[in-house]
């Protein structure tokens, strides 16, 4: 296939046995527990994404749960041409099908940890006499948008982008890329090959709107908005006493944020402290409004669940420091 795939289907693609797509190689570091059906009617990310599931196709009630599963550990993924990075993954995959086990079929990929639901394979879910690769391009565009108008909602609000793949064994297989205006990478990647739509979110939103400034960590020369999001704290800005430019332009010069707290006799702890309550106030409101899953933990578990996690952040410098 063409090097434009994202990566987010490089993932689901190991992660997910049933992936039609081949991938890079990824050492697996995973623990996959089987569930009941019941299991999974009764755990708070799998009745969620039923819910979800059920709300935006009702006719799903009637399915059978025929596979689930819980997968939980550590990846090392190609991080660049010259090494590997490590990624955590919690996900909960439930597969659904229609009495009799030779019709409609759906597959949920859920992030464990925010509750969102990150893939989607709709099967036969056409005739097969007339499967869904056979259709004009724009009745395949009509059933992607359905789909992602049920589950996500306002499919209106992406720019469009189709293009057939290249692949080896000449089957045609379309690439549907949904994006945010003014956003370089799509926020849906969606692949439509036989009689199977593939969907992922890949993200490629626009900065958050509480970011005031962007690209403080960059990722293969683009900003990387996990690092933006944890630290355009205004909290963060009056404790180190700097503005949102400023901390950019000092780590441009190859500093840490823990390097420059030191420089005004700031702890890590402190900073940390700081970064930690933002977020666990943000998670706590996320909950509040029915957003992701209440995990029912209290402000101080979850506070000293995620102080050791930001050390990573704030000692991190930018590889290539800005030259003067």
């Amino acid at each position: 296939m063409k090097k434009r795939l994202v990566g987010g289907i490089v993932a689901a693609a190991i992660l997910i046995p049933t992936a039609a797509f081949a991938a890079p190689t990824m050492i697996e570091m995973m623990t996959r527990k089987p569930m009941t059906a019941e299991q999974v009617k009764v755990d708070k990310v799998g009745k969620a994404t039923l819910e979800k599931l059920y709300s935006a196709f009702p006719e799903t009630r009637s399915f059978e749960i025929i596979n689930a599963s819980n997968a939980q550990g550590d990846v090392l993924k190609p991080a660049d041409s010259t090494g590997l990075s490590q990624m955590k993954v919690n996900q909960t995959s439930i597969i659904l099908q229609e009495k009799g086990g030779t019709g409609k079929k759906i597959t949920l990929h859920t992030n464990g940890i925010s509750g969102e639901i990150e893939h989607v394979d709709q099967e036969n879910w056409e005739p097969k006499e007339k499967p869904l690769i056979t259709l004009t391009d724009q009745e395949i565009k009509a059933k992607v948008d359905h789909l992602i108008d049920k589950m996500y909602g306002n499919v209106k609000a992406y720019e469009f982008a189709m293009e057939q793949m290249e692949n080896s064994n000449q089957q045609k297989t379309l690439m549907l890329n949904y994006s945010i205006k003014g956003s370089e990478s799509p926020f849906y990647q969606v692949m439509v090959h036989d009689n199977a739509i593939n969907l992922t979110r890949v993200g490629g939103e626009p900065a958050p709107s509480h970011i005031k400034v962007e690209g403080l960590f960059t990722r293969d020369g683009k900003p990387d908005y996990s690092y933006d999001s944890i630290l355009n704290d205004d909290k963060l800005f009056s404790l180190l006493k700097i503005s949102p430019t400023e901390l950019k332009e000092e780590l441009a010069k190859g500093k840490s944020v823990a390097e420059i707290a030191a420089s005004k006799n700031i702890s890590k702890q402190q900073v940390c402290e700081v970064i930690a309550n933002t977020q666990v106030e943000k998670q706590m409101e996320a909950e509040q409004n029915g957003v992701v899953p209440n995990n029912n933990r209290s402000k101080e578990q979850m506070l000293k669940d995620i102080e050791p996690k930001l050390l990573p952040v704030i000692e991190r410098k930018n590889e290539t420091p800005q030259k003067k």
